[in-house]
């Protein structure tokens, strides 16, 4: 079976976030993703250090809702801001530890902003050389106008890049929502993935029989040799501990 992890920012938020980490520890989880932990980099580290989890993914950069975008790492003419941005980020990360980041595209289309993300995530390795990056396609239903929407876009910046350290982040609730079949996606684009992401597709609830075959992908995921973690990131259609019988599927 697949090692999980729970994604603190959608599970367990029927507790305060400092209590999040000791449910995670107590229904098994061994690893947390945290989206944006920045404002919370105390009850984080607190976390993590007392029911010895690790920290397997956070998102970069912090959200702008008064600038309306995800990132400006695919937005032409923006790279000073980006990389101000992403140094600020860093020097916080350094404390938090986690073992990857995905750095968010932001908005944007065409050659000029592929080749700006490109270039956004090349100069990421060379200021981050110890620091490991993922990218992930977001479906346009939910995220209207952002670049990164496919995966086969996500292969061509990955091959541009051309870097051990920047990898596909996988997610069977995105992918299914972009091309219709989750496992297919899988098959064709595994051998890039350094994570995993789990969502039932239309609603990202819980792991459950319907369009995705969790039990199969789980197989899959063994027969394909990846050793990742695959980290539960879904909204509770209850409590969550009685949402996570996905858990032991066969």
């Amino acid at each position: 079976m697949p090692k999980f992890a729970a994604n603190l920012s959608l599970l367990f938020t029927e507790r305060p976030y400092a209590e999040r980490f000791a449910a995670a520890a107590q229904a098994g989880f061994r690893a947390v993703e945290i989206l944006f932990p920045y404002a919370e980099e105390a009850a984080t580290q607190d976390g993590l250090r007392a029911h010895d989890l690790e920290l397997v993914l956070v998102n970069a950069p912090q959200p702008d809702a008064a600038a309306g975008h995800l990132g400006l790492a695919s937005t032409p003419g923006a790279e000073d801001a980006f990389r101000r941005e992403m140094m600020g980020l860093l020097e916080q990360v350094k404390r938090l530890k986690p073992g990857l980041i995905h750095v968010m595209s932001g908005n944007g289309s065409g050659a000029q902003a592929f080749d700006t993300f490109v270039d956004n995530l090349r100069w990421l390795t060379q200021v981050a050389p110890t620091q490991v990056f993922t990218v992930e396609p977001l479906n346009p239903r939910d995220r209207p106008g952002y670049f990164l929407t496919s995966y086969d876009l996500a292969a061509e910046v990955l091959d541009r890049v051309a870097s051990d350290r920047v990898g596909l982040q996988y997610d069977t609730y995105h992918s299914a929502l972009i091309e219709g079949d989750a496992l297919d996606v899988w098959r064709r684009h595994q051998h890039r993935a350094f994570h995993v992401q789990i969502g039932n597709p239309p609603d990202r609830s819980e792991p459950a029989p319907g369009s995705v075959d969790f039990p199969d992908f789980f197989q899959m995921l063994d027969a394909s040799g990846y050793d990742g973690w695959v980290s539960a990131e879904y909204n509770p259609s209850r409590q969550t501990e009685d949402t996570l019988q996905w858990m032991n599927y066969p």
